[in-house]
């Protein structure tokens, strides 16, 4: 892996955030990795930095490791790695170890002290800088009837990207 630019592989990651998804990864007090798929985000500057924004819903048990931790990497997923966004999207990491269950091998962030997939070929290290909680009434009403019926409501954290890692040949590895 080598360190890139934040806008090296903008394009690929936002068209797979959009189609398919990607991981987000982190792990709180027990040290213990859990990831997640996400299909939601944003890339770009905020405060004259490079920032990943992440939603994540207060009911998720990634919830509790961000919480905790304050840090989380984005992996952009590889060819043949469609099953294992599938678990990461229906399954909790409070009722299994997907890392285990899955056979992903988990490396520490040389950036971020926050761990990452092993085989993803493009990582976006990141510290939260800042947070905000969704709240009822905060967004358009056509957008609360439609993502927000339930009342689970999401936490946008802010990821500083203190860097981003890529494989040499990425974009040939990408679905």
């Amino acid at each position: 892996m080598e360190k890139v630019e934040l806008s090296k592989y903008i394009g690929e990651t936002e068209k797979l955030l959009r189609n398919g998804g990607l991981l987000l990864v982190t792990e709180g007090k027990t040290g213990v990795p859990n990831a997640m798929t996400i299909g939601w985000g944003l890339m770009g500057v905020m405060w004259s930095q490079p920032f990943f924004v992440v939603a994540v819903r207060k009911s998720r048990y990634t919830y509790k490791l961000i919480e905790e931790s304050n840090k989380f990497t984005v992996c952009v997923p590889s060819n043949g790695m469609k099953e294992i966004l599938q678990v990461c999207g229906t399954k909790s990491g409070r009722d299994m170890d997907k890392f285990k269950e899955l056979g992903l091998k988990a490396v520490r962030g040389k950036s971020v002290d926050a761990p990452y997939i092993e085989g993803c070929p493009i990582i976006y290290e990141c510290d939260v800088a800042y947070k905000t909680q969704v709240e009822k009434g905060d967004v358009a009403l056509k957008i609360e009837e439609a993502v927000y019926r339930s009342g689970d409501y999401h936490a946008l954290y802010y990821g500083w990207v203190k860097a981003v890692y890529a494989e040499p040949d990425a974009a040939s590895k990408l679905p």
